[in-house]
């Protein structure tokens, strides 16, 4: 079944991508097949990636170190937007997708392949975002599924993989599913499939459980400039360093896991446990600093414009012409977003304790209660009766 001559696949070393190589040459024609590993902050090793795709079958094998770009081109903008899908998730996971799709893309254009593929099956998120991802920033490249086609069960990929080379996994498969990078791990499957039973404790990694953390708290202020986050207790840090260094302190404290029942874009519900140390501290910092540095309409504005935001980063749009206009309006709230934010870590809780900006709208004469105050209170009165002039004009019409 001849659909492509020369294919770029993401590839992640495991079974069902490495299974991909051999059957996209032998079931479905493709001349070459062209591996890309994106390296997002995931700690693994992946010179040994690199090589298993060779064993299985690639002509070439690309590795792209995109750590950096990760973190400054998606995370970032997203930490602008205070991005939490459903009010809770800050899309760890589906901000490195619309990247990958990218990676992809341009490999293609570079190594003149007609398509991409990818290794999603059809009941998942990601088989959206790449798709969607893909045919916006090229609509001529061909996208191929085959996990999504293939109808094989995990002992046939295996026992089809074997055919070809390509070793079975030695230990027992992990019952759960796990995606990881720099900003965080997801994890489902296996006993998380029943929405009643608690985590066991071995399915994290980056965070600790509350038991074993500091018995005393640990305060960090988190520097940011137009909304982006620039250092931690004054020492400035280059993006990749900061995420890393945060989601070290966090996730020693028991901050960011995450259990939830989410809304999948393909219909379904499904329960996903997410360890966000770094991300969700900075964005619940972020959000603070925009309390002391935005108007009061465009604060509530806003938060409007971050919930379809985070949908459009969970729904694969992330390269629409909408994402594009939000982002416009977002960088224009940024210009002032510049100032510290001092945080408490202590027993799985990250508090806001502290807030400081030289852009800052706080006003001590008009605030206080002291000798001090300067706020006109004789002003109040005439406000208060115009304010609520409609509310009585209806009250005479219906109860009078």
């Amino acid at each position: 079944m001849g659909r492509a001559e020369k294919v770029v696949l993401a590839y992640s070393g495991g079974v069902d991508t490495s299974v991909c190589i051999p059957y996209l040459k032998e079931e479905w024609g493709v001349k070459e097949v062209i591996t890309l590993a994106a390296d997002l902050g995931q700690g693994d090793e992946l010179e040994p990636i690199k090589e298993k795709a060779l064993t299985s079958g690639a002509a070439e094998s690309l590795v792209a170190d995109a750590t950096e770009r990760f973190v400054t081109d998606y995370a970032f903008p997203a930490i602008q937007a205070n991005a939490l899908y459903e009010n809770r998730y800050p899309l760890s996971t589906a901000l490195a997708r619309p990247l990958i799709a990218k990676l992809l893309v341009e490999a293609a254009h570079k190594y003149g392949a007609d398509a991409v593929a990818h290794g999603c099956t059809g009941k998942g998120n990601d088989q959206v975002r790449f798709d969607v991802s893909i045919t916006a920033l090229d609509p001529n490249l061909k996208v191929l599924a085959p996990a999504r086609e293939w109808g094989l069960s995990r002992e046939d990929t295996i026992a089809y993989g074997e055919r070809f080379g390509i070793p079975s996994p030695v230990k027992k498969s992990s019952p759960y599913s796990i995606d990881r990078n720099l900003l965080g791990r997801s994890i489902e499957a296996g006993i998380l499939e029943d929405p009643m039973a608690e985590p066991p404790e071995e399915i994290y990694l980056m965070t600790k459980a509350i038991a074993d953390t500091p018995n005393d708290p640990e305060y960090v202020d988190i520097g940011f400039e137009r909304g982006l986050p620039i250092s931690l207790n004054g020492q400035a840090l280059d993006p990749v360093a900061l995420i890393t260094q945060l989601n070290q302190v966090a996730g020693n404290h028991g901050v960011g896991r995450i259990d939830m029942i989410e809304n999948r874009v393909v219909g379904i519900k499904s329960r996903e446990i997410y360890e966000v140390p770094a991300l969700l501290t900075l964005i619940h910092a972020h959000r603070d600093l925009e309390s002391l540095t935005l108007t009061s309409d465009v604060s509530q504005y806003k938060r409007g414009i971050e919930d379809t935001y985070s949908q459009l980063i969970y729904q694969g749009l992330w390269y629409s012409p909408l994402k594009d206009a939000l982002d416009a309006f977002i960088q224009q709230t940024q210009e002032q977003v510049s100032g510290s934010v001092r945080v408490k870590f202590f027993k799985g809780n990250a508090t806001i304790v502290g807030r400081a900006s030289s852009n800052s709208l706080y006003t001590p004469e008009l605030a206080t209660y002291t000798s001090e105050d300067q706020f006109d209170h004789k002003a109040a009165e005439g406000f208060i009766y115009i304010w609520g002039l409609p509310t009585r004009v209806w009250s005479a019409k219906t109860r009078g």
